[in-house]
């Protein structure tokens, strides 16, 4: 259950006495819903065939590719402690999609890098090939909800950052 206290965002990027973290619950809605959200994404119950690994595989790579570290290492050690296969973290750590064998999965990560780079390219042909590889409509809706919420957990993450950076050099 979301709370305050178990808040994803301000433990990676804010510090504990930042005043930045009590504007965040000054709008305590929003940041529990996007707790919220980071949970049902995760969560081991979600509908669909899209493993929790499979999602933060996504989740790693999104931060990777916005190069957003602090979010990247904390995807990392997720999949760390779900024993993923070292040779899999590194093809997707490097860029190198192609070292992945599970041609879905590699269309999942490739779908991941078009809509985080070049958005408009994520049209029905790049739908088609995710389905042509066996994703189902749900969770096609699902990879593009995932993509979605790691692009606003980017944004969000760069953006408090950026603001206790400021705070600190005044």
């Amino acid at each position: 259950m979301s709370s305050p206290a178990n808040d994803l965002i301000d433990s990676l990027v804010l510090q504990a006495d930042s005043h930045l973290r009590e504007v965040r619950q000054a709008r305590s809605k929003v940041t529990l819903a996007t707790q919220a959200s980071h949970e049902l994404l995760f969560a081991a119950d979600l509908p669909g065939s899209l493993s929790v690994e499979t999602r933060l595989l996504v989740a790693l790579y999104g931060s990777l590719l916005s190069r957003q570290a602090q979010l990247a290492a904390y995807y990392r050690q997720r999949l760390v402690e779900l024993n993923t296969a070292a040779v899999l973290l590194a093809a997707v750590e490097q860029d190198h999609l192609a070292a992945i064998d599970d041609l879905l999965l590699r269309r999942v990560l490739g779908y991941t890098r078009t809509l985080i780079l070049a958005p408009k390219e994520g049209d029905r042909a790049a739908l088609d090939a995710l389905r042509e590889a066996g994703l189902s409509p749900l969770d096609a809706v699902t990879l593009a909800q995932l993509i979605a919420f790691i692009s606003y957990q980017v944004r969000l993450t760069a953006g408090l950052a950026a603001l206790q950076a400021l705070g600190a050099a005044q």
